[in-house]
């Protein structure tokens, strides 16, 4: 039931009252969100043990590579006075869905005062259009009879062989508030907390321990890297190094893994998940192994072995960051700890 959508002649909006300002939500309109959605749309109030929980929950799902997206309307204070809110789920693929997300509009709610000026509207058009740009095709909402024209001119139809059925585990025994630390069932929690990619890469040098990079042809932001990838399910970060490097060179590194740096960084660019990355050392290698070299032409179309003050100026400076972190890091025996990378071209 969207309440805000309900008919109501008791409340007027404020003569002269400015026109809330609408915008995307973030982690810190977590708040607001659920104070409409426990006021107007749930059939009982939240009390303040599960306001919070559930303030907690969405502001991670709001932030970067989360599962949220939301639309609000704000009064000339600050406050959340109308919100639009989404959650994306994966399902399987399918020629109308083919990237296999789909999304539930989870809240639409407007303060009484605040009604009959289109918010409702124009936070809903908008999140629609931010889930359709983030690959979802297929759309799912339960709607109450006064909400349904609003749904229908926004394109949802009504399927008639389906209708809506629930069914909770053990709702009879949570009669009272949860006592203690409330714990979300697995996959739900799973579901709240940030995406990372893990990746693995081999550093080598040469004998004057000059740094050994391969040109990459597949991205001009990033042009020198290290061998290596993105971990394959299943994988351990040392065995993703040495599949890639192996892939990437032809070269077998046998270990012991000798992890020489930590990198992390934040989603950004096209890519909607942070990502973690262990570099390993791969040691020093001969003329002979640099020669033996062998590149997928796929991925990298050259080999080059410089100092570190002449691969400065052919790299961005993020990149160069990491690789000056990493070289100190083999000098020194002191494991890198670096968190500044990220998908730009800085």
């Amino acid at each position: 039931m969207k309440r805000d959508l309900a008919p109501t002649t008791t409340v007027a909006a404020p003569a002269g009252t400015e026109r809330p300002a609408t915008r995307a939500a973030g982690p810190a309109d977590a708040d607001g969100i659920i104070g409409l959605r426990s006021e107007f749309v749930l059939s009982e109030p939240l009390d303040t043990r599960w306001s919070a929980l559930c303030s907690t929950q969405l502001a991670r799902r709001l932030s970067p590579g989360g599962d949220a997206r939301a639309q609000v309307a704000l009064a000339p204070d600050g406050s959340v006075v109308s919100c639009a809110l989404g959650l994306i789920h994966p399902v399987l693929p399918a020629p109308a869905y083919p990237k296999g997300l789909a999304a539930r509009v989870h809240a639409l709610a407007t303060r009484p005062e605040f009604r009959r000026r289109g918010l409702a509207r124009e936070v809903l058009s908008a999140l629609l259009d931010r889930l359709q740009a983030d690959g979802v095709t297929l759309f799912e909402l339960h709607a109450s009879e006064e909400a349904t024209p609003l749904y229908r001119d926004l394109g949802f139809t009504a399927d008639p062989a389906l209708m809506r059925m629930t069914r909770l585990v053990g709702a009879a025994a949570r009669v009272g508030p949860p006592a203690g630390r409330v714990l979300l069932p697995p996959e739900e929690y799973a579901s709240s907390v940030p995406k990372s990619t893990g990746s693995a890469f081999i550093f080598f040098t040469d004998r004057d321990n000059r740094p050994v990079q391969l040109r990459a042809t597949y991205s001009e932001t990033h042009p020198w890297q290290f061998p290596g990838g993105t971990m394959d399910h299943g994988e351990r970060p040392w065995q993703t190094a040495q599949r890639e490097c192996r892939e990437e060179t032809g070269l077998d590194v046998a270990g012991p893994p000798r992890l020489l740096a930590s990198v992390f960084g934040p989603p950004g660019g096209d890519w909607p998940y942070s990502t973690t990355g262990c570099v390993f050392d791969g040691g020093r290698l001969s003329d002979a192994q640099i020669r033996s070299i062998v590149l997928d032409p796929d991925e990298h179309d050259a080999v080059r072995v410089l100092t570190l003050k002449e691969w400065e100026p052919l790299m961005p400076s993020q990149d160069f960051a990491r690789l000056d972190a990493v070289m100190t890091a083999r000098l020194t025996g002191t494991t890198a700890y670096f968190d500044s990378w990220g998908w730009g071209n800085s």
